[in-house]
């Protein structure tokens, strides 16, 4: 939805804005990142001052849903040691900006700048895997315990609500290049899926209140240091989907294996994560993939939605016929695609 023209009106409307931030009129406005939302940069030449304005994407999350997500990042910055940028208020007193641009009116928020960079797919990306890991057990435990406030309005991440067809990023059959052998492949995936999620349950101590997209892009270290940003997927799913969410678009990478090893070490330093929760990973790993693929299909503009080509869907049908092949479906002759026969070494985590 984020035309150029868009965009720069956007930008023209933020810059008007700023002095409700605390900014002069002097500060520059520029575009950051486009994604699920709109997100830009406002920097004070004179005082160094740097802050993130994040424009929601419209009919998507409503008021509610931003000042609870907010509240959640308010109360761990209390009562946690987890890095996150803070929330900056309006000078009404407000955190939730409605501007209009056009004809649609626009949910704006904005936050301190936390210095940092997104890690890179590496050698040295075990270890702050293994520091995401605890960061991650931190969150867990700081959900478990919170009481939340009244008129605290989050989404559901579960099967409905991810890889239904009437999921909340749409329908992931929708994916560029996906061919009909493909959907299939997937398509029976699903029943396995369903069948592993309702012996594992929504219990409490497996289901709450995550981030849900702790993946590298919302990471930023610096040093020794690692800033956690971007709860705007926040919501009610199983926790063990926030290491799922981590290795999103890397799912085939041979490096993953390593980076669960280190997570889970992480982990299990901070908190308990039990066989059972690391039995599910597969099954979440597979379900943030299907996920993934309604994401791009409503994304081609995003950063990832340009970089990443047919070889997604193809290789998340390997992955499904693998997740399939573990719990005794069989492969039948000419049943894939020669390209997908091919390519079924796909290492999945």
């Amino acid at each position: 939805m984020y035309t150029d023209t868009l965009t720069n009106q956007i930008k023209i409307e933020l810059a008007r804005c700023l002095e409700k931030w605390g900014l002069s009129k002097q500060a520059q406005v520029s575009l950051l990142t486009l994604s699920e939302n709109a997100t830009f940069i406002a920097e004070e030449s004179a005082t160094g001052r740097k802050i993130i304005i994040r424009v929601h994407r419209p009919d998507y999350h409503c008021r509610e849903e931003i000042e609870s997500e907010l509240a959640w990042i308010r109360a761990i910055r209390v009562t946690t040691e987890v890095n996150t940028p803070a929330p900056l208020p309006t000078k009404t007193g407000s955190p939730v900006l409605s501007i209009s641009v056009g004809e649609l009116t626009l949910l704006v928020v904005a936050f301190e700048h936390a210095a940092g960079a997104e890690p890179d797919i590496g050698d040295g990306l075990p270890e702050w895997f293994e520091r995401l890991g605890a960061v991650t057990a931190t969150l867990h435990a700081h959900s478990r315990r919170w009481q939340l406030p009244e008129g605290f309005v989050r989404k559901h991440w579960n099967l409905e609500t991810m890889i239904s067809a009437q999921g909340l990023w749409g329908d992931w059959r929708n994916a560029p290049s996906m061919t009909m052998n493909e959907a299939h492949t997937i398509s029976e995936a699903i029943p396995y899926i369903k069948s592993e999620i309702a012996l594992y349950g929504t219990a409490p101590h497996r289901y709450g209140l995550v981030h849900a997209d702790l993946r590298l892009t919302n990471l930023l270290v610096s040093g020794e240091g690692m800033s956690i940003i971007d709860f705007d997927d926040c919501g009610f799913c199983w926790y063990a989907y926030d290491f799922a969410a981590a290795i999103s678009f890397h799912e085939t990478d041979p490096c993953v294996p390593q980076l669960r090893d280190a997570w889970l070490k992480g982990y299990r330093s901070v908190a308990e994560f039990s066989a059972a929760d690391e039995a599910m990973l597969d099954t979440f790993i597979l379900i943030r993939r299907i996920l993934l693929c309604a994401w791009l299909a409503t994304h081609q503009e995003s950063q990832e939605g340009q970089a990443l080509g047919s070889d997604f869907s193809r290789d998340t049908a390997v992955m499904a016929q693998r997740y399939m092949t573990q719990r005794g479906h069989p492969v039948r002759d000419g049943y894939l695609p020669d390209d997908l026969q091919r390519h079924h070494n796909v290492r999945m985590a």
